[in-house]
């Protein structure tokens, strides 16, 4: 019974000399740990899905390490009176996750149809 704990003990501490039965058994343990137990536990350790925006949005580094994003007015909807600053977030969000908008220009052609959006961000 002695010789059960010693090696049990062995097992724990991993006292074993490399290249010996036990150290062998106790690498092969590890490694069918590693490569089955997932087919049997749900780890829940899946990516989080983020939809990006199917927009042509074009982002450049801005100064003091924010952002510059140029978002096609096309993917705005101001007709219905709603919140253009919410709109754009909702744009920018799924691409660079959490910011904050911190300023935005529309920049219109010459006859005043808006072209784009010039959002400067930072991120939270």
């Amino acid at each position: 019974m002695g010789a059960i704990w010693r090696t049990i003990r062995g097992y724990i501490l991993w006292s074993y000399e490399r290249g010996s039965l036990h150290y062998d058994i106790m690498v092969t343990l590890i490694l069918l740990f590693v490569f089955v137990s997932p087919h049997f536990i749900n780890f829940k350790d899946k990516p989080v899905e983020r939809n990006p925006h199917l927009t042509g949005v074009v982002v450049i580094s801005g100064e003091k390490g924010g952002f510059i994003y140029q978002i096609p007015a096309s993917a705005v909807n101001t007709a219905a009176g709603g919140d253009v600053r919410r709109q754009l977030e909702q744009i920018i969000e799924p691409i660079s996750g959490a910011v904050s908008i911190t300023r935005y220009e529309t920049l219109k052609d010459a006859s005043g149809h808006p072209l784009s959006y010039k959002v400067w961000v930072e991120k939270e």
